[in-house]
């Protein structure tokens, strides 16, 4: 499967807390961050359908365990089958990377063991189309620092926050990126597509 990893991204480049969680708390406020929710104005057509494009690829999902938490915390409670998101996460393996052992209630959650890239490299050897990582800023670091994704989609919102987590940060190693794409959606949201080089 190719390894693909989809982040919402600011100007600034935090990727900390875009949206909220169920009953509108902030998703991520850990280190006093109060900005979340940057990314709900822009959600417009254009982006549900880029989004909806994106998951009919994905044949099994690859979480940190801060994001599984997230979407846990949603997803398996929208039952539509018609839904198209949920029809994707809810049936589809879902595989956790956490330090610390974790049971889960989510049906196809799994946790990897060992090495992480090594585990990682495991399930990109199986078969299907994609194994795709969405959010899990600390995870995305650890797979760009081992070369594991084979497509970073990036979607460049028209925010700064000035604060938060970045999505690379500091102490990073160090690489380039080669442009596969590039759309744009009405409300102003840059969708890039990217393979290391």
């Amino acid at each position: 499967m190719k390894l693909t990893a989809t982040t919402f991204m600011t100007l600034d480049g935090v990727v900390q807390g875009p949206g909220h969680a169920p009953g509108g708390r902030p998703e991520d406020p850990s280190d006093g961050f109060e900005l979340g929710g940057w990314t709900e104005p822009y959600g417009d057509e254009d982006f549900q359908r880029l989004t909806v494009e994106e998951f009919e690829h994905a044949d099994a999902f690859l979480f940190g365990r801060r994001t599984y938490d997230i979407f846990t915390g949603f997803w398996p409670h929208v039952t539509d089958p018609d839904d198209p998101l949920a029809a994707r996460l809810n049936n589809s393996p879902k595989h956790i990377a956490s330090r610390s052992p974790q049971t889960f209630e989510w049906p196809g959650a799994v946790q990897l063991h060992g090495d992480l890239a090594e585990a990682v490299q495991a399930l990109k050897d199986q078969p299907g189309d994609e194994l795709q990582v969405h959010g899990s800023g600390a995870l995305l670091r650890s797979l760009w620092d081992a070369d594991l994704v084979d497509e970073w989609r990036i979607r460049l919102f028209p925010v700064v926050l000035g604060s938060g987590r970045q999505l690379f940060g500091t102490g990073r190693v160090p690489g380039r990126l080669r442009l596969l794409d590039s759309r744009t959606t009405a409300s102003g949201i840059t969708a890039l597509r990217y393979a290391r080089e």
